[in-house]
């Protein structure tokens, strides 16, 4: 029997964004405060910005950069759509060394996290540089897990000492699917044992509103946002929740987000940080395009695949565009 949630989008959207009505109103500038009534979970006021102008935002007790540098290219893989040559050509790019040094211009540019991915090479990196970098990584519980497997899961984690860490978006979808939800909403309640901020990830707006109306205790959401304007977008009478997992016709691996109007309507009803991810759609969208969608239209994180030669007009782009974007509707969380 499965004890996945079922919940209809529309229904839950119905309801939800009637009562949220005109309390979102519009920002100035990341963690700075509306006028109008505010929920009690929002931040008190602005943090102070780098040097270089990258404005930051709390995740519990960590101060994490606005911007953070995506996870996948450190692993050494990448979406490339249909384009098989790319993978090799980043990874003959991305050598060690490159990796340390694209942290490095990362910090110079204000951009102090990597997420998901990259431990060894961050504790290496502070090591050896002076750095002082930091990873919110991923546990990445199993269909079929037992409560032993998954808390040593949750300890290998911790152990590594992240400022946070999630549960990751694939590993989670994999459950839901399974009818294995509680286990899913238990890997969290184990995971904030330890004292440390613990988010939930999804690609299926279907799970991460399933998060919000069981009352999961995760700190932050981690939730894939980007429009579908681009060329190699599925066709919409294609699309299907999970084709990322199961692939098929018209789905090239850039297509991470099928409901973003949606996306964008329910998480206005959530009152937690939200760290959106794939919102380039692997490289579719120019990154002023998606970074002007995500944060416009509700994240307070976005975390962003970058070689080192694209981190300062990324991170510059950011401080431009928090600075001067007044059009918001999501008040800031973290």
């Amino acid at each position: 029997m499965s004890d996945s949630v079922p919940l209809s989008r529309r229904t839950f959207l119905g309801g939800s964004v009637a009562a949220v009505g005109a309390s979102g109103a519009a920002l100035v500038g990341a963690g700075e405060a509306a006028s109008g009534p505010q929920p009690s979970a929002a931040p008190p006021g602005p943090l102070a910005p780098h040097s270089s102008g990258m404005p930051y935002g709390m995740i519990g007790k960590a101060k994490i950069s606005r911007l953070m540098l995506g996870g996948n290219l450190v692993a050494g893989w990448m979406h490339s759509r249909d384009l098989k040559y790319v993978p090799q050509l980043a990874r003959a790019y991305v050598t060690e060394e490159k990796i340390l040094d694209t942290f490095k211009v990362c910090e110079e540019n204000g951009i102090n996290t990597v997420f998901q991915s990259g431990g060894a090479f961050v504790e290496r990196y502070n090591k050896e540089r002076g750095g002082h970098f930091q990873v919110i990584p991923s546990v990445r519980p199993k269909v079929g897990g037992n409560e032993e497997e998954i808390k040593t899961l949750i300890k290998q984690v911790v152990d590594t000492g992240p400022p946070a860490f999630y549960v990751e978006g694939m590993s989670g979808e994999r459950l839901f699917r399974a009818g294995q939800f509680s286990l899913l909403a238990k890997t969290v309640e184990w995971a904030k044992v330890h004292g440390l901020p613990v988010g939930v990830a999804s690609h299926s707006l279907q799970v991460t509103m399933a998060y919000e109306k069981a009352q999961v205790p995760c700190d932050f959401y981690v939730k894939t946002l980007h429009h579908d304007g681009y060329p190699t977008a599925t066709p919409k009478k294609l699309r299907k929740d999970y084709g990322w997992l199961d692939g098929g016709e018209g789905w090239y691996d850039n297509m991470w987000c099928i409901d973003a109007e949606e996306t964008i309507e329910f998480m206005k009803t959530v009152r937690k940080p939200w760290i959106a991810f794939k919102i380039l759609a692997a490289g579719a969208i120019p990154p002023r395009d998606g970074f002007k969608y995500a944060f416009r239209n509700g994240a307070d994180f976005i975390a962003v695949g970058m070689f080192d030669f694209q981190v300062k007009a990324n991170a510059d782009l950011v401080q431009r565009l928090l600075n001067r974007d007044k059009d918001r509707a999501r008040p800031w969380y973290g």
